[in-house]
């Protein structure tokens, strides 16, 4: 299923379809501030089987991101941070930063690798943020990646549907995606590394 939903102006009937299929273990794709995420509610176990096979890996080695919609929803799921680490994500996000931060008993325990870190993302866009906020807690997100040599990610929401419809429940056309995903920065030495350069930029943020 593919439906548009306009980021200026999220329709809220169409924000609560998004959120039901969560509820109930379904996979949707939508947009962010950067590149188009396959994602899934976090508490959900089988889903996020489902977003693992789809990736081809394995849970405890997976790369994912949790989708939040505002810095006292990282609290939920993250190790208490010092002041300095706060003020930089205060000032990244909304933004197009991933944060490895180390993670707390809350995190799924399906997710839980040796390293016990959380990538943090609060993307700069109102469609991702409503379907958060709507759902009541974060979703695990992957990147969509291209085949195409050129283009890492797809970005064109009616080519990604045609490619993922029997593999998904829903995605949503927020309009075209970008093709440079987040910066990701690892802060769980209380230092600040750049893990991939991407969107955004560290000098930004001091």
């Amino acid at each position: 299923m593919l439906i548009k939903i306009y980021p200026e102006n999220p329709n809220p009937r169409a924000i609560q379809q998004a959120v039901d299929i969560l509820k109930k273990g379904g996979l949707i794709i939508y947009p962010t501030d950067t590149v188009y995420g396959l994602g899934c509610d976090i508490t959900n176990q089988r889903a996020i089987e489902k977003i693992c096979a789809i990736k081809g890996i394995k849970p405890d080695k997976a790369n994912f991101s949790f989708i939040c919609s505002d810095l006292s929803n990282i609290s939920d799921y993250i190790k208490p941070i010092d002041t300095t680490t706060f003020r930089v994500l205060k000032k990244a996000l909304p933004g197009p930063y991933t944060f490895i931060l180390n993670a707390n008993g809350h995190v799924p325990k399906l997710l839980s690798s040796k390293k016990k870190t959380v990538g943090i993302r609060v993307p700069d866009n109102s469609i991702a943020q409503e379907i958060v906020r709507q759902l009541g807690n974060p979703i695990l997100s992957a990147s969509i990646k291209d085949e195409d040599e050129l283009l890492e990610y797809s970005t064109d929401p009616e080519l990604i549907h045609e490619k993922y419809e029997d593999r998904v429940d829903l995605v949503i056309d927020g309009g075209y995606g970008g093709n440079e995903a987040s910066t990701v920065i690892d802060c769980t030495t209380g230092e600040f590394e750049v893990v991939r350069e991407g969107k955004g930029s560290l000098e930004d943020l001091f």
